[in-house]
This record gives C-alpha cells, sequence and structure tokens, in this order.
C-alpha cells in the first residue's frame, strides 16, 4: 500500500469533501488543501526514507484479475517522482485560485478536483498497461464535469470536443495495449500487460509499427501536438481558472511522460521509423502554436497556443533519441507546468476584476494593479526562455541534444523561440504598458480611458464610481493569498533554472534506462 495510498489518498479525500457539503458550504475546500498537504507530505516522507540505490524507488504489485494476469502494479522511478511532485504543487495552486472563484456545488467540484489528480497520480504510477488505461479514463471524466459544469458560455461545446478528442485516442490506445498483449502472448507465450515484463520482450512482427502510432497518437492528442490540438483552446477558454491550471500544468504532461515511459521502451524498432515525422509535426506545432498565439486577442487562448508551442519542443526532445534532448524535454515539463500555471492564474484575476480578458477591453492595467503586473511580467518573460529560469534550461537542453543528431529540425525549431519572443511582448505591451483603458464589456461602456496625450489618470473617484460597483474591483491588486501562490511559482522557476542539478540527478537512470532498451533494439544513442 506504499504507492497506491498516493491514489487513495485524494480518491478519499474528494468523496469526503462532497459529503461534507452538507454540513458547510467551506468545508469541501478545506478538506481539499487537508488532502493535498497530506498527499505532498507523505509523498516527501517517501523520498526522505527511500533506501533504493536502484532504478525503482519503490515496487507493490496486487492481484486483480489474475486470469488474464492483470495486477494492480504500481512502481516509482526518479521520472514518476518530480511528475507526482509537479501535480500535488501545482493542485495547491489551482486550489487556491478555485478558493474564491468557486461558489456553487463546491462539494461536487472539489469531488472531480480531486479525482482529477489521483487520476494523473495513477498514471504517472500504473506499470500494468491496462491499470494504465483506467487511470488514463479516470482524469478525463471528472475534468470533463469540471468544464461543463463550472465553465463559462459555451463550456458544453469545449466539453464535449475535449472529450471527443480524448476518447478517441484513448480508444486507440486500448485496442493498441490489447494487440500488444495478443502478439507478446504469440511471441513468447506469455500472456501479460506488465510495463516491466514488456519492455523486457518487445515483439518483433512488423505489426509493431502500427500498434506504436496508437500508442503515439493517443498521447499526441494529450499533448498536445499538430495536428491533435484543436480541443485545448476551447478547453482552456470556456474552463474555470483551477481547471486551465491543472489542464495545462498536469494533465498535458502526461502526453509526454506516456511517449517517454511506454512509445520509447516499449517499440525500440518502430520508433525508429517514426522518428522523423514525430520531428516534423513538432517543428510545425512550434511555429504553428506561436503564429495562433500571436493572432489571438483572448489572453486565455494566447496561453492557450502558446502552450502548443513549447509542447512542440517537448515533442522533439522525445523523439530525438538523445540523453540530452530527453532530459530537457521533462524540465520543459515541469518549467512549463509551473509558468502555465501562473500566467492562467494571473489571467483569471484580470478577469475577476475586469469582467474581461479581451486585449482589446483594456490596456497600462500596470498605473493600478502594478503587483499583478510585475508577476504577470516575470511569467511571460520566463515563459519565453530567459536564461537564470527553468524554461530555458529545457529549451537549451532539447536544442542541444537535437542539434548533435538532427540539426536542420533544432535549427528550425529554434525560430520558435524568435516568435515566442514576438507574441510574448506583444501581450505584454498591450495589457501592462501603454496609457491606462478600460472598457466593461458589462455596460459596454468606457469605465476609464486616458488618451495618449494625457499625463494624468482616472480614478474611480473621478469620474464618480462606487466602490460598490462591479467593475470598482479592477483598482485592486493582488491579496496575500494570490501573492504567495506567484512568489512559490516564480522561486520553483528560479531554483529550476539555476540549479536544476537535483533534477538532474533523479532522472539520469530512469532516461538512460530507456534509451539502453532503444539501444538495444538497434536504435541509436
Amino acid at each position: 500500500m506504499i504507492l497506491s495510498t498516493l491514489c487513495l489518498v485524494p480518491l478519499i479525500g474528494g468523496i469526503i469533501a462532497w459529503y461534507s457539503q452538507r454540513f458547510d458550504s467551506h468545508w469541501p475546500q478545506r478538506i481539499a488543501l487537508i488532502t493535498l498537504i497530506i498527499s505532498l507530505a507523505y509523498l516527501i516522507l517517501l523520498c526522505l526514507t527511500s533506501s533504493q540505490s536502484g532504478l525503482w524507488l519503490f515496487d507493490e504489485s496486487h492481484e486483480w484479475i489474475s486470469r488474464l494476469n492483470i495486477t494492480a502494479h504500481f512502481s516509482m522511478d526518479g521520472l514518476s517522482l518530480v511528475l507526482i511532485l509537479l501535480t500535488f504543487l501545482m493542485g495547491l495552486a489551482a486550489l487556491s485560485s478555485a478558493w474564491r472563484e468557486i461558489t456553487q456545488h463546491q462539494g461536487f467540484f472539489y469531488f472531480n478536483f480531486l479525482w482529477t489528480l489521483a487520476g494523473i497520480v495513477g498514471v504517472f504510477l500504473a506499470m500494468d498497461l491496462l491499470l494504465f488505461f483506467v487511470f488514463w479514463e479516470v482524469m478525463l471524466v471528472p475534468m470533463y464535469f469540471l468544464i461543463v459544469i463550472w465553465g463559462h458560455e459555451k463550456r458544453h461545446y469545449a466539453a464535449l470536443k475535449f472529450f471527443l478528442f480524448t476518447q478517441a485516442g484513448g480508444l486507440l490506445m486500448l485496442l493498441s495495449i490489447i494487440a500488444l498483449a495478443i502478439f507478446h502472448y504469440q511471441q513468447t507465450g506469455i500472456l501479460s500487460f506488465n510495463y516491466h515484463l514488456l519492455v523486457q520482450h518487445p515483439i518483433s512482427s512488423p505489426i509493431a509499427v502500427w500498434l506504436c502510432l496508437g500508442f503515439i497518437v493517443a498521447f499526441l492528442v494529450k499533448l498536445p501536438a499538430f495536428p491533435f490540438h484543436p480541443w485545448l483552446p476551447d478547453a482552456h477558454t470556456q474552463a474555470p481558472t483551477p481547471a486551465s491550471i491543472i489542464l495545462a500544468a498536469i494533465l498535458l504532461k502526461t502526453g509526454g511522460y506516456g511517449i517517454i515511459r511506454f512509445v520509447l521502451p516499449l517499440f525500440p524498432d518502430a520508433v525508429q521509423t517514426w522518428a522523423p515525422f514525430m520531428l516534423i509535426l513538432g517543428v510545425i506545432s512550434i511555429i504553428y502554436g506561436a503564429f495562433l498565439a500571436f493572432s489571438q486577442h483572448d489572453l486565455k487562448r494566447i496561453v492557450a497556443y502558446s502552450s502548443v508551442s513549447h509542447m512542440g519542443f517537448v515533442l522533439i526532445g522525445c523523439f530525438s533519441l538523445n540523453y540530452f534532448a530527453l532530459q530537457g524535454a521533462v524540465i520543459q515539463m515541469l518549467a512549463h507546468g509551473l509558468s502555465s500555471a501562473a500566467l492562467f492564474m494571473l489571467v483569471g484575476q484580470i478577469q475577476a476584476r475586469l469582467h474581461s480578458r479581451d486585449l482589446n477591453d483594456f490596456s497600462g492595467l500596470w498605473h493600478h494593479l502594478p503587483k499583478l503586473c510585475a508577476m504577470g511580467l516575470f511569467f511571460v518573460i520566463a515563459s519565453l526562455g530567459m536564461p537564470g529560469l527553468g524554461n530555458f534550461v529545457g529549451e537549451f537542453l532539447i536544442l542541444f541534444g537535437t542539434f548533435n543528431q538532427h540539426t536542420s529540425f533544432a535549427v528550425a525549431a529554434s525560430l520558435g523561440l524568435i516568435f515566442g519572443a514576438i507574441y510574448s511582448l506583444r501581450m505584454i505591451r498591450k495589457t501592462f504598458f501603454g496609457p491606462y483603458r478600460f472598457k466593461d464589456p458589462d455596460t459596454t461602456t468606457s469605465f476609464m480611458e486616458q488618451s495618449s496625450n494625457s499625463h494624468t489618470i482616472q480614478t474611480p473617484a473621478d469620474i464618480n464610481i462606487k466602490p460598490d460597483q462591479p467593475h470598482y474591483h479592477a483598482s485592486k491588486d493582488l491579496n496575500y493569498r494570490e501573492a504567495f501562490t506567484l512568489v512559490c511559482l516564480a522561486i520553483g522557476l528560479i531554483l529550476l533554472g539555476i540549479h536544476p542539478q537535483p533534477i538532474f540527478n533523479m532522472l539520469e537512470q530512469p532516461l538512460t534506462q530507456i534509451l539502453t532498451h532503444i539501444s538495444l533494439g538497434g536504435g541509436t544513442l
């Protein structure tokens, strides 16, 4: 029960949170907070007490469906550890955002919130392929409810699109899992869905190329990569801020994790076939995502399309089949998790104060929201890859590793850094700087407007705005809870940027082992 406890705690916490609403509407969020703190403390305790010096830090297996040799098998190595740590930390960041935003059906909201996190943790721990598929589905259904119940005006369309895309990918992966087990049985006489066994005897049939593609497509949908990304902008735009944070910071990472954990070691030969195509898709995702981010005027869609661009770097890092690039892909996932969570949180705070996310409705926010804008400036700069911060380390390692073996792809991908700077600076200029201007979309009238020739800024008092009017919230800057959450995320990015060595140490054995499987299968390191 050492590892399964990491899944059970959020699952049980979600049920208690739902039930507790009968007694007090504030209890669900408090129970969610206690659940996440207990989970995080338990994970840290496991790390401190681990005496294993090998690849796998912990391993746990229980009988499940013995007739088909299916087990409830959980294992944790350094790769799983860093991603589970990211899951719980981003869960706390999302909870901070939900604290005031979610005011209806709080019990059911925190039930779905915690079950989504439990499903993600299960995905990072499951070592039986059918168990992995179960957790893959567990994290999707609650996320669907988070979007469709607490989302914005077009939430039904966005939730349905999210569900159909991810379900289609999941079905393809399930068929590939079953076919993989059957072909493995024909080859070895052993029917098993156990990851540890399957990687020791990769199937040699030509059909492996198509089974590999089934896994790849399922993970590309979740990453997301071009052309499997259309669900992402709508889901982000319509989802409540806490759900957007979970989507961007954690859920997308399950796609990259799936490629590294399952595709590369299970299909060492077939990966060689698909690697050039995946590198092309990675470059297209980087450039295409950056162009679309530049053309948007909704802040959430800008951050969403920038995620498509950044995940393109992860795709290139995974299929470069190079140690440094693979290391960079994981660092990029961690750094993007921190920076995207902060950006979605900031967008949610701007929307809560101005009732708009449209760049055409406001500008010059620095005059009235200096703390919020200062944090926004930091995270936008971090996102575009400023040296000394985590995103730079990830992108540098990916391009460095890719350059060694696929120079043209590395050069093409580096264009994404330039395009990323262009749309990031546009967003900074239009949102934070320039004359202060705000048009309340609820009243379609100008609330505050300062012409470019004027040197004075109108305040609510100047135009007779009473503090109890909704748009007066535009003058409120970050509160202590919001500032503390954002500062913690900023510290994480700085630590990842200036001292990434502890993460490198944790990733060394898992990534080396995965590349060894590819080498044994005939690939190149």
